[in-house]
């Protein structure tokens, strides 16, 4: 792989975040009470620093491609992922700085974004063609809320883990400083119904963009079909926890059952599918 104007900036971005996975790790581990309090200050503070320095590397690496190839980093899944870190570090540093109930799970959420970071350091950031369908204020809308969707998924994963691991001696170790799980559980379901939000924000506004762009709203291809499988999956997951009384750890399982659809629907269906919408989300 040949080096280009916004890998160093990629790099650093990505290394940020590593240094803000091992500190949020560092603050789960067993300790004295007499010193949990204020370690857990020090090292929240450190975990926010990092992930916000992060976005802000990633801001420059972004910054950096758009100068260098003449539009902004959409296209190729090497840009999708670049632009992936971005939001989503940039929406869960909003949502660690707003909700403390959340803040430890960030053991589980940034390894998840290490996947993606790990993957996007394995392709090759060739130029990609920027299609005339793009100059469409309905794309952007629909590319933005669905940011805001997938991010507010990763939370709920987060918090999703967390009731799964506490089943386990060393998961109560761990996240003893989090609230009850009912809690946790409650909070995590408020941010699956602002995602069910989002996730209707998204197919509309793509719906409309699609008969700007192909003259039709819909046409059940593969990357429309998955979506929409994925809003069911989501309007069913909180009809089965609003309807019964389920147990943590099955909530949890629920939650990263609907984020493991949506990766697939953002980061395989457009890539394999022959339709339009091949390469783009």
């Amino acid at each position: 792989m040949n080096m280009v104007a916004e890998q160093p900036w990629l790099w650093a971005g990505l290394g940020a975040y590593l240094v803000a996975t091992l500190v949020a790790m560092w603050g789960v581990s067993p300790r004295s009470e007499n010193s949990l309090l204020v370690v857990n200050k020090t090292h929240e503070k450190l975990v926010l620093g990092f992930i916000v320095l992060g976005v802000l590397l990633l801001t420059a690496a972004i910054a950096a491609r758009w100068v260098r190839i003449g539009h902004g980093p959409w296209i190729s899944l090497f840009e999708l992922l670049m632009s992936q870190m971005w939001s989503l570090g940039l929406i869960f540093a909003v949502l660690y700085w707003k909700l403390p109930g959340l803040r430890p799970s960030t053991v589980i959420v940034l390894p998840v974004m290490w996947i993606l970071g790990s993957w996007v350091l394995l392709l090759e950031p060739d130029i990609s063609h920027f299609p005339a369908t793009y100059y469409n204020v309905w794309k952007w809308s629909h590319v933005g809320v669905g940011k805001v969707f997938l991010a507010l998924l990763l939370a709920g994963v987060g918090l999703g883990g967390v009731m799964i691991l506490r089943t386990t001696e060393r998961g109560k170790v761990w996240f003893r400083a989090m609230p009850s799980d009912a809690v946790i559980d409650k909070l995590a379901w408020r941010l699956m119904m602002l995602a069910l939000v989002f996730d209707s924000l998204m197919l509309i506004a793509g719906a409309v963009w699609a008969q700007d762009a192909w003259g039709r709203y819909w046409a059940w291809d593969s990357l429309e079909t998955s979506a929409f499988l994925t809003w069911i999956f989501l309007a069913i997951g909180l009809h089965v926890r609003l309807t019964y009384k389920i147990k943590p750890w099955v909530s949890g399982a629920i939650i990263i059952g609907i984020f493991i659809m949506a990766f697939s629907t953002y980061f395989g269906v457009p890539y394999l599918s022959p339709s339009a919408h091949k390469g783009m989300v």
